[in-house]
Parts: C-alpha cells; structure tokens; sequence
C-alpha cells in the first residue's frame, strides 16, 4: 500500500496531539459489558472527536495471537488480502470474502486525519473485491488450495448458499452466481437481485433463514447520526428481509447504526446481530452491542441509544424514541464488534453453548478496545454473565501497532472456529489444546 503523503501524516499527527490533549488527566474508561451496563453520561466531542488507531504491523515469523487457556490456534491460511468474511460450503471448502473500505476525497481537516489514519491501519485503499475459495483437502487443518472463485464484485462480505445458488452481499447489491458443488472458479456473471446504496457502512452481510426461502441482509448507515438528513439514511441502518420466491423485500428490523455480523440462536429460534453504536459521546457511550432481532423492531438509531437515552446532537422524533427497543447485552464501547457465530456446547473445550465474535478494535477511543474474538455464554436462549475471551494478543501492549484485526468468524466443518484477520491478511483456526 502507498505511504500517505506528507501533509496527510502531518494531519494525522496533529489529530492525535488533540486527542492527548483532550484526554490528559481524565482516566480511561475500561469497556463496558452485560445485560446491565452502567453508561456514563454523554459528553459530546463536537467536530473533532477522538481519533486513535494503531499502525498495522502485520505478525513476523512465529509470531501469532494468544488463545485462551485449554485452546490453540494455528494459521488455517495465509498470505490472503484484507480477509474479512468467512463462510462454509457443504463440501467442507471456505470462503472468504476479501475486500476494504474504499478511499474517498477528504472533506476536511479531520477528515484529511481520519483518512490518513485508516490507511496507515490498513482500514482503507484499494479493494481486492473478490471471494476466494480454501480447500484443505487432506483434514490436517491447513489449507493446501486457495482460488480466486469470484471476482471484481464491489466490496463483497456476506455469503450464503442455498441449494444451487450462492448468495454475494456486495456493498452495492445483493447477488445470486450459480453453484457447482467441488468447482473451484465461479466465471458466470452474478444476476443482480437487489439494488444496494454503498458507502458509509459498507458491510453487507448475509444470513438465510432456517427454511431457506428468505435472506437478511444488513445495511449500515451512510453517516454517524443521520448527519446528512435522514432522506440520505433511506433502506439503511436497517435489516432488510428478501423473499427469494417473489423478489420482494422489506425492511425487518430498524435503527440498527451499523448491524454486521448475523447468526440464529437455536433455543429461542430469533436472529441475533451484533451493532456498531454511534461516535463522538465518549469511550464508553454508548457501547457497541449484541442483541435478538425482533421482526419490525425499532433500535433508537439515530434518535436515541440504550434505554431510550436521547442524543441531543439529532432532531428528535418522540414516537420513534418512544417505540424503541432495548438491546440485549452490551459488547463495550467502540469495540468494533463485526464477526458473529453462534458456538454450540462443547464446541470449544471448557466453553458453553453461546457467540463467538470478532471484534475488529477501536479508532474512537482514549484507551483502545476489542482487537479480540470474545465468547459471550448463552442460557435459555439469552446471553448471560461476562464474556471471555478465546483469542487476543492482536495488539502491541502499549497500543502502537496491531498485529492483527479479527473480522468474520465460523465454525469450520472439523468443529474447529476459524477467524479472518484483516490487518494480518490470515485466517487463524481455534481447537482444544
């Protein structure tokens, strides 16, 4: 990747002196988790919120991340570019959806900051826009094969197969490719299904329903709070259901800010997601969270947060603040909580039934969170307790550099969990010891 130019280091330097400044004196929040967090009051950061990112660094010779006690983890594959999605075809083979958020012309002095800041953390450049397919075909949890099985789709991330057909979330639409089973190169032109509004949040993620006739895909917002009105929000922020029998689609579930990554509970049988909250209100308000999507719910974004906590910062609407949902389990603030994949029992030794998610890390923050794959246990169809860890060490301890960023998260056919790691361009897979 090209080194930003020298005013845009420059920028970037100069925004996070700002960001010490801001911050000199005042004790860092640690995340914030559970069914009941304790939010701290809002204090808006007007036009300049913080902005900290480590530099990617990438993992050097042995290095690798740190898997919680009674597990390991070993690299699945390597060399890939910008990993962020995975997704498991019947035959065993993976897919993996490669792409990054696109550069865009800087709009001002912060922006100059922020977009000097993201490329240096490999957040932002050139898309590989593309799905590549692994195959281990020998069981020895190392892939042997990679191939280029879909190309030039504009900043692919959502997956599904169903029966014949695979499923694109592409940042601009949804799209079906024929599917044959075993091949390795899908050269057929993807049939467009649904147009999608990229930019913004540009993660378009997919998840099918349990009979296969429909497909949910989500949609982050354009902005942070609806800054360009809420015209400019329309079909985002939301999670829309696709009817593939008739083509027609509506919105499921809304004020969702930027919902990504999707996956079922089997015990309540209700689609989770997990949600990256709004910026600019502090490091720990308001978090990032996991919650059921319930069909035609309403989730506060951008009027409200929480428990109904209003964001002064937006024009309100009364009855949309009024109608709003309370999400189920708070995943800490600015955690950048993306992969989701529900684990069942005995998945991971030592672990419960419950969600494994990645959790990309922050560039919002005075303290950096997330830059993990954390495990939140689930009882009765409902998260509970604390979450744990399953990998970390994704960051350098004094939060210059990340080695690592874990996106999309699955379960692999052998039982193992695989993790797509953006910044070290790997797909790590986790086991018992």
């Amino acid at each position: 990747m090209a080194e930003p130019s020298l005013f845009a280091r420059l920028v970037a330097l100069v925004g996070q002196i700002a960001v010490t400044v801001r911050h000199s004196g005042q004790a860092p929040h640690q995340p914030l988790y559970g069914t009941a967090p304790e939010i701290p009051e809002a204090k808006p950061q007007g036009k300049i919120p913080t902005l900290k990112m480590p530099t990617a660094r990438g993992w050097e010779g042995e290095h690798q991340p740190v898997a919680a006690a009674g597990l390991k983890v070993n690299a699945f594959a390597r060399d890939l570019v910008h990993p962020r999605n995975l997704y498991l075809l019947p035959n065993g083979d993976v897919l993996v959806a490669e792409s990054m958020g696109e550069t865009r012309a800087p709009r001002d002095l912060f922006d100059h900051a922020m977009t000097a800041t993201m490329q240096r953390a490999r957040a932002a450049g050139a898309s590989p826009n593309r799905i590549t397919l692994l195959r281990d075909a020998d069981g020895d949890g190392v892939a042997e094969q990679s191939h280029a099985y879909i190309e030039n789709v504009r900043q692919p991330f959502g997956i599904v197969l169903i029966g014949d057909t695979l499923y694109i979330g592409a940042s601009d639409a949804l799209l079906a490719y024929p599917y044959d089973a075993g091949a390795t190169r899908i050269t057929a032109p993807g049939q467009k299904l649904m147009d999608l509004v990229p930019g913004g949040h540009w993660t378009r993620n997919l998840i099918a329903s349990k009979d296969g006739t429909k497909l949910y895909v989500a949609v982050g917002s354009l902005s942070n709070i609806a800054d360009e009105g809420m015209e400019a929000e329309e079909n985002r922020a939301c999670i829309h259901e696709y009817d593939l029998a008739t083509g027609q689609s509506r919105i499921f579930a809304g004020g969702l800010r930027n919902p990504v990554g999707m996956a079922w509970e089997p015990e309540g049988g209700m689609l989770w997601t997990v949600v990256n909250e709004r910026d600019g209100l502090g490091d720990e308000t308001p978090p990032d969270y996991l919650t059921s999507v319930r069909d035609g719910g309403f989730y506060g974004w951008p009027y409200c947060y929480w428990d109904r906590v209003v964001d002064d910062r937006v024009p309100q609407d009364e009855a949309k603040v009024a109608s709003a949902l309370q999400p189920d389990y708070a995943l800490g603030g600015h955690t950048a909580s993306l992969g989701l994949c529900w684990l069942p029992q005995g998945t991971l030794p030592g672990f419960p039934a419950g969600m494994a998610i990645g959790q990309h890390g922050s560039w919002n923050r005075s303290k950096l969170s997330g830059y993990k794959v954390a495990f939140v246990p689930f009882e009765n169809g409902k998260p509970v307790g604390m979450p744990r860890d399953i990998l970390t060490g994704f960051l350098s301890p004094d939060e210059k550099y990340s080695y690592g960023r874990p996106v999309g998260v699955a379960q692999a056919a052998d039982g193992s969990v695989l993790v797509a790691d953006d910044v070290g361009d790997v797909i790590w897979r986790v086991t018992g010891a």
